[in-house]
This record gives structure tokens, sequence and C-alpha cells, in this order.
């Protein structure tokens, strides 16, 4: 098959004002940024919100490995497939982020016949979203060191400012800086970093944020720091919010392109699910929901990270409950999960997959026990796959009582997802009970202890001095009722990327807490996770051109 990106050459795009009309909207709805893709007029929900809402379908997966699992792929393919089947959907999506584009992943606008375009611009500088984030983000940096420069009127204790820089690239060489205010390295000099722009508080607060107020009363919630006194400084005491605000008008507005074959798609913000909240934006979502019967949307990772985040605090927000839960599963992963090395995938080797059973059972206990909701597996097809190998995964989905679909999507669009879009459908129709792990009364100790138990499927939680110190700190000022969101990695049900399948007789170690007040609410830092990710040896970067007649090569 051809590569994505020449498959997406290949394409013969639709006009945005074509797809704008088949989605519903009309020409003050939208403002064209190019042929190929618009920016959605800011009040456009507030004139759809007395329409009734679709039905959200997330997708989500088993624990990623480098065999690859598809939920891109496999949202967009169904997407296709729903529409193939007659109905009127809408597909939302997160922006990928240039880090992992020119690292290890590749591109992220899905694969083979299952993409959005035009992909290349949508894998790199897109509309300018995450750039204004970056902006928005660095500016407030600013200006707090400025601040210092100038008097420090507030009081900030200089070792106590919580803000750092953040770049839309992978530097491990940034994690750890030195500054001064004079910039000359003399009188007051302190050490900061950077974190990777998809983990800024401030990509969370666009994705959240429910209009322009919305959002600028939630950036003037930002933490930055403490004083000399131990009083916490907010960014609107550095009267920064109008600015900010002013820098994210146009990233507020979620972004238009198309599949494919032509269905629409909203591709809005870009938070990562193994450091951040990992989910595109509330607007996006909400917006969807009124121009569609069916709002498919997928967060990051797998069903511990992007899913658990979603339902736990996305879904708290007014209007976004998911109808069903779409877990994709790849005989690859499972013999991965299994105990075989990347080089040995290929080969059939069905006692592996068993083996690597109890990962994809995991997350079926996560979707359907812990959460209330009807699954669909999506065994989303390789070439390698044998046919005693899918055989297996379908037989044991049927024993656990789930309904499973072989997807296709990859190599045959649309078509090769018409019976997980039936089996989808029919799961539509059966009653779910839907609701979050946690009551927000619970305090975070609480909450972690639920998240690490019951999600992850650890025996406890254990917390070092210094995130005992946070915790406790963080109650003090109120923020004890907030959700948690947990920093793990994203290789494991664990905090330890080594543990494949489904660890038991482990425990979560948190080693640091934050406050997201802005976004509404706290990080837990747990195992060796770091936020901002180093380039491979080899990365993707290496592979990456551009020739004199504007063929682009590398980029997936």
């Amino acid at each position: 098959m051809l590569p994505d990106i020449e498959i997406a050459r290949a394409a013969k795009l639709r006009p945005i004002a074509e797809i704008a009309r088949r989605a519903g909207l009309s020409e003050d709805d939208y403002e064209p940024y190019g042929r190929y893709k618009a920016k959605i007029a800011p009040d456009l929900y507030g004139r759809l919100k007395d329409r009734p809402d679709g039905k959200l379908i997330y997708v989500t997966a088993i624990t990623p490995t480098p065999a690859g699992e598809g939920k891109t792929c496999t949202a967009v393919g169904l997407t296709q497939a729903l529409a193939r089947l007659g109905q009127r959907v809408f597909l939302c999506l997160r922006e990928p982020s240039l880090g992992p584009t020119f690292g290890v992943k590749g591109g992220a606008a899905g694969g083979g016949y299952a993409q959005v375009v035009p992909m290349d611009e949508i894998n790199l500088h897109f509309t300018g979203d995450i750039h204004a984030v970056g902006a928005a983000h660095n500016l407030l940096a600013a200006m707090i060191d400025n601040h210092l420069y100038h008097g420090n009127e507030l009081g900030i204790d200089p070792r106590r400012i919580l803000w750092p820089r953040v770049m839309d690239l992978c530097d491990r060489a940034l994690r750890r800086i030195v500054i001064s205010p004079d910039g000359k390295g003399e009188g007051l000099v302190r050490q900061t970093g950077f974190t990777i722009t998809a983990a800024s508080e401030i990509m969370a607060i666009l994705c959240l944020a429910t209009d322009l107020a919305d959002l600028k009363e939630r950036l003037g919630r930002i933490l930055v720091a403490y004083t000399y006194d131990g009083a916490p400084v907010y960014a609107r005491d550095l009267k920064a919010v109008g600015a900010m605000a002013l820098l994210l008008k146009e990233a507020l507005r979620p972004n238009l392109v198309q599949t494919l074959e032509g269905q629409p798609a909203f591709i809005h913000g870009g938070p990562f699910a193994n450091i951040a909240h990992g989910n595109n934006s509330v607007i996006a979502t909400r917006t969807a929901l009124k121009l569609a019967d069916y709002v498919v949307t997928e967060g990051g990772f797998a069903s511990d990270l992007g899913a658990e985040k979603f339902f736990d605090i996305v879904s708290r927000g007014p209007g976004i409950v998911p109808a069903v839960a779409v877990l994709v599963v790849s005989v690859r992963a499972l013999k991965s999960h299994g105990g075989l090395a990347k080089e040995e995938l290929g080969r059939e080797d069905v006692a592996a997959l068993e083996r690597g059973l109890p990962n994809l059972d995991k997350h079926l206990a996560n979707l359907r026990e812990v959460y209330g909701l009807n699954v669909v597996v999506a065994v989303n097809r390789f070439p390698t796959d044998t046919e005693r190998e899918l055989a297996a995964v379908l037989a044991h989905c049927e024993r656990q009582g789930v309904p499973a679909a072989i997807s296709e999507v990859v190599a045959k669009g649309g078509e090769g997802g018409l019976g997980l879009a039936e089996a989808v459908l029919a799961a539509l129709e059966r009653p779910h009970r839907f609701r979050p792990l946690y009551d927000l009364t619970l305090g975070l100790k609480e909450k972690l202890h639920l998240i690490a138990t019951r999600v992850y499927g650890a025996e406890g939680v254990d917390y070092t001095p210094a995130a005992e110190e946070g915790l406790e700190l963080l109650s003090r000022l109120g923020y004890d009722r907030l959700p948690v969101c947990v920093a793990k990695t994203q290789m494991s049900l664990s905090d330890d990327p080594t543990k494949k399948g489904a660890p038991t007789g482990w425990r979560l170690s948190v080693r640091e807490v934050r406050v997201a007040a802005g976004a509404g609410f706290v990080v837990a830092l747990a195992g060796n996770i770091l936020t901002m990710p180093g380039l491979p040896k080899h990365p993707a970067a290496e592979w990456i051109d551009l020739f004199a007649d504007g063929r682009i090569v590398g980029l997936f």
C-alpha cells in the first residue's frame, strides 16, 4: 500500500465550502483558511444551543505498544463507514504536535485510506493554534520575570515560581535551564525549564473553555507563584489575562477539515494524554453534537489515560456524555503484550496473543464495569494477521460478552469499517449507565486511590515527601475538590513502562502534585514521567524532506 502522505496527496479534496454545506453550515458560520480548512464562527454554538444533541461515540484503545493499535485511523474510518450507512456523522480529533511528528510517532492524522486531510498541513503548522498556545504561555512567563526585574511589587518568591516555558518540539536539553531577569546572568539567577506545549495548562484551558468569557476567567485563575509570605499569585495579579486572551482569540475557534471520503471533521486542541488531559476541545465536541446525529471522538492512548480523563474531567462539563465506547485492539499489540519482540510480531503465534489478552480484558473492565458504558471492540487488521489469530480475538470477545468486528479501514476506507459501524449502531440502542469514577467531594488522596486501584489495577498509592507536602498545601488552598489528572507512562497500565499486560502486585508512586487551577484539575506526576520528551536516537525528522516540486516525503 502507498505511504500515508502519498495517499493523502492523491486524494481529490472537496472545497471547504462544500464540506461546510454538508455539515449544515451557512457562509456566516465559518471563515475559510485557504481552500481546504476553515475556522468556525465564535458564536456558532450559541446559535445552535437549542438543537438536540447527537450521540457521542468515544474511541479508545488497549495499552499502546511499538506494534501499533490504530486508534486514530479507526476513529476516522468509523466516521466514513457511518456515513456510508447513511448516517449524519461528525468527527472530532486533536491537533498533532510537532514533537511526535518530528520525533518518535510521526504523523497523527490517521493512516492509509482512513485519514483527515490536508494531512501535511494538519501535521505541521495547521492554523497556528498550538503556536498561539505557546505564545500565550511564554508571554505570561516573560511577564513574571519582567515583574521581578522591575521591583517585584507583588513580593513573588523567585524560589517558588511555578510557571515554566514551553515549545512545541522535543528538546531534552531544555528540561532544566538557568535564567536571570536582566538577561546578563547578573543579580537574581534562578532555575526553570521548558515543557512541551501540549502539556501547557493553557492548552488544557483552551480545550476546556466553553467560550471567550470562560477562557478569560480560567486564564485569570492560573496559579503562577507564591509570595515570600506564602500567598498564591495568579495570572490576573500580573494583569496578563487580556493579552493572553488576544493571542488565543483565533485558536479558540475550532478548525473544520474533512476525511478522505468527505465527512466533516473538527480538529482542535492538542493535549497529550500521558502528561495532560488528552482530549480535543469542549467547544468542538459540543458544536459537533448540535450538527450531527453521531459524533466520533477519541482520547489519547488507552482507557487508563485519555478515556479516564475524558470521563472524570471533560464529561463533567455541560452537554458532553459518551453514549458508547469503541475499544481498539490489534493482533500485533496483543502479541507484544504476550511477550514477543517487535521483530517477531509478523509470524503467527496464537499462544503469545492469548498471553496478551489480559490487557484487553482490563480495558474492557474499565469501560464496562468502572464507567458503565457499552463497548464494541474494533480489531484493527494488519497485513501480517492470520485468520487463526483474528478468530482467537473474536472468540475471546464473544466469551467476554462484548461485540467485536474486524476493521480494515486503513486498507479499504469506510467500506472496511461497515461491520464495525453496524455493531456500534446496535450498541447505541442498548441502555447504559455512564458515571464518572469518583465524586468531587472526595479528597485528592481518595481520588488517586480510586484511579490507581480501579482503573490501573494497583494495590495502592505511595507518595514522596514532596508529594505529601504538595497535597497538604493544595488542600489548604481549597483545591482538594478538583478532579485529578495523572501524568504517567502510556506504555503500561502501571507507572513502569516495562510492565506489560495487566500487571498486579504493584503500587502507584506519586512523586509530585501540581494544581492547574485555570484548567480546573490537580496534576499528579507518577513514576518517571517527563513533561518535556526527548528525541530518539534516529528521530522521524531524519527521514522527512521537501522537494522542489512541493512533494513531501517521510511525513508518516
